[in-house]
């Protein structure tokens, strides 16, 4: 791996164009709400036509968080105000609050891989000997939550639809009225839609697509992060940097599923600096070397980190469940990141 370096080699591409981002604008957000009209438009005469349309329209959901998400770190526009309206705006669309979001997103950018500080913006990990200590029901339950029917089946209804809900009386209040406020804006928008299309049109014109788009998204951010040879270590040893090189995948995707993920699968650029737009992101990886070493994930590699439960801190890899019930001395090394890379065709 290359030397660490800082955030600020790649401040030459932290720099936002806004006819660029009105681009964004108008390929992610306003392609949605045009298709869903169109869909809501179909269904009548036919729902098949209707259901095929449900897989663009994820994919242009999916691409509207990647903008929201660019708002959320102050990246899409030069304007903190412009950051501010657009990423409220589009947080309606995602059933996001968009200050709440912001803060719990700058926490996981601040944490990420570092054991003491697991748990706020990230997705739940428990270290080997963490998962041993627990009782039956606490190693069922974790199990039942890293099984991927209930990540990803009914992950996209607690992070989208319930959990973003509900506030805590620990807040700050500008986090509390963030999500007040946008439950009262979902509520007044669910209430029209239901009088204008009726609650029935409703539910099969726009939750197949939501709950996909959420599948999907929720699969993009356990790619990000989880795979064999993560970075996870204590306080005292973390290091942003670090982190951001050899936590965060690069994950090289499809030119059309590039467009509809944003370049997020450049994940290791984004998180060494995350006011580079989106669409800066390529460029950035493919002129500085430091990049050129970082883990790399293929399509059917990122599925394959599914299998993946546990951190095991002898190995400094994640683990299956199977491989963590071997004793240390009989689990075998983790394989090289290049080696793997290798054996998937990369």
């Amino acid at each position: 791996m290359s030397p660490p370096c800082e955030p600020q080699l790649l401040s030459s591409y932290a720099q936002p164009r806004l006819a660029r981002s009105l681009l964004d604008i108008a390929t992610s957000a306003v392609l949605y709400i045009a298709l869903m009209v169109v869909m809501f438009l179909t269904v009548n005469s036919s729902y098949l036509p209707t259901l095929l349309l449900t897989v663009p329209a994820a994919g242009l959901l999916v691409r509207t968080f990647i903008v929201f998400h660019d708002c959320g770190h102050g990246s899409l526009f030069s304007s903190k105000r412009a950051n501010r309206y657009v990423g409220r705006v589009f947080g309606l669309l995602l059933m996001q609050p968009f200050t709440q979001w912001r803060q719990e997103h700058a926490v996981h950018h601040g944490t990420s891989g570092d054991l003491e500080r697991r748990g706020i913006g990230d997705l739940p990990t428990l270290t080997v000997r963490e998962y041993e200590a627990r009782s039956w029901r606490g190693r069922l339950g974790y199990r039942l939550f890293r099984n991927p029917l209930v990540m990803f089946g009914l992950g996209p209804i607690a992070a989208m639809i319930v959990g973003p809900r509900f506030v805590s009386h620990s807040w700050r209040p500008r986090f509390r009225n963030s999500v007040l406020g946008t439950d009262c804006v979902l509520f007044a928008m669910a209430a029209g839609l239901c009088w204008l299309v009726g609650w029935e049109r409703l539910l099969i014109v726009w939750a197949p697509s939501a709950l996909l788009a959420g599948s999907i998204g929720i699969w993009l951010f356990y790619v990000q992060h989880q795979f064999e040879a993560a970075y996870w270590t204590h306080s005292g040893e973390w290091s942003y940097t670090e982190a951001a090189l050899k936590g965060s995948s690069y994950l090289r995707l499809p030119r059309a599923l590039q467009f509809f993920t944003g370049n997020i699968g450049l994940h290791h650029v984004h998180h060494l600096n995350p006011r580079v737009p989106n669409y800066n992101l390529q460029r950035a990886h493919d002129e500085n070397a430091i990049f050129q070493q970082v883990p790399t994930l293929s399509l059917l590699g990122g599925l394959r980190t599914v299998r993946l439960k546990l951190w095991d801190e002898e190995r400094g890899a994640l683990v299956t469940f199977a491989q963590a019930r071997r004793a240390p001395a009989t689990r075998t090394s983790a394989m090289p990141l290049g080696d793997a890379a290798a054996q998937e065709g990369l």
